[in-house]
């Protein structure tokens, strides 16, 4: 099947691109929130955070969604409501929520059920924030883009999310932007404003390398530009940096569009299928299902690597 709709896409490209933009078209989405990466979890900090990214996203009206990890919603053990109200402000400022569980495991480790009684547990407060302001909770995210490692699990899944309402939100453009957040926030904990300077100075390259990496793949395997998904997290680097992250973007001739949107094209009606390389995104799966080998992704300098340190390889 997959290999039916990848001759689909490829034998008929004109097609897709006639009815998309001649611009590059990408949707921003979010990891982790309320937060991830940030110098302290005081919640005035983390308020702080939150407004300079907010801010961010509308000054340049990019219709982002963000993945909520519900288990940083509770201090010990209890619901914090300034942090229930983090997630009301993502929602206020105009953007949307989706489940990323509640704890982030890994579907390619945990047993299934267990699993999905995660992804209910991830909706309790998400829900029903969306459903105060009028909207419906319909996004999921896999934890580090894990989707199951047998066609079974996967199968079986995929009709959990389609039984409980959520479409799954894939990602194209996969990158390290994590490694350097926990460098940035462990830069600013220690109160080294040189050593985060140059961190965030070598995001913004980085960042450029990522999408001219996954240009490439696209151009290489439909024979033309796709809407992309890019994948950030809710951190102190964002919030500081994505301003400059979208001027990159924007003089790569893209312009922001919802998740939605992205979707729409044809591209996505193929299922990524498992490569046996995990955490890989969407494209890198269709890539190498169709015989394509992709590209390394760019390396990431090693004085961020060793200011991120050993412990941040975990994956996000």
């Amino acid at each position: 099947m997959i290999r039916r709709l990848l001759l689909l896409c490829l034998c008929l490209p004109w097609a897709a691109a006639a009815q998309m933009p001649a611009s590059r078209v990408v949707s921003i989405t979010f990891d982790d929130l309320p937060y991830a990466s940030v110098p302290s979890e005081n919640n005035a900090q983390l308020r702080s955070m939150t407004t300079r990214l907010l801010q961010h996203l509308q000054v340049d009206q990019v219709p982002a969604v963000g993945f909520v990890n519900e288990s940083k919603l509770y201090r010990d053990g209890i619901l914090d409501a300034e942090r229930v109200d983090l997630l009301r402000s993502w929602i206020q400022a105009g953007f949307e929520l989706g489940n990323h569980t509640y704890s982030h495991p890994s579907l390619n480790r945990a047993p299934l059920d267990a699993f999905e009684a995660d992804v209910l547990r991830g909706e309790a407060v998400t829900r029903a924030l969306m459903q105060s302001e009028g909207r419906s909770l319909r996004w999921f995210r896999h934890p580090y883009l894990h989707l199951g490692k047998t066609p079974d699990v996967r199968a079986a899944f995929q009709d959990f999310l389609a039984a409980h309402g959520y479409t799954v939100a894939p990602v194209t453009v996969n990158n390290s932007e994590w490694v350097f957040a926990v460098a940035y926030s462990r830069a600013q904990a220690q109160g080294d404003q040189d050593a985060a300077r140059r961190i965030g100075e070598a995001y913004i390259p980085y960042m450029e390398a990522e999408f001219a990496r996954s240009e490439q793949l696209a151009l290489d395997l439909f024979g033309r530009a796709i809407p992309h998904v890019v994948v950030l997290h809710a951190n102190s680097l964002n919030a500081d940096h994505f301003g400059a992250l979208a001027a990159m973007l924007k003089q790569r001739g893209y312009r922001f569009i919802s998740l939605d949107a992205a979707l729409r094209d044809s591209a996505y009606a193929m299922q990524p299928g498992f490569s046996g390389i995990e955490g890989e995104s969407w494209l890198d799966r269709w890539a190498r299902h169709a015989g394509l080998r992709p590209m390394q992704q760019p390396a990431v300098p090693g004085f961020v690597t060793q200011w991120a340190g050993p412990a941040a390889y975990h994956g996000y």
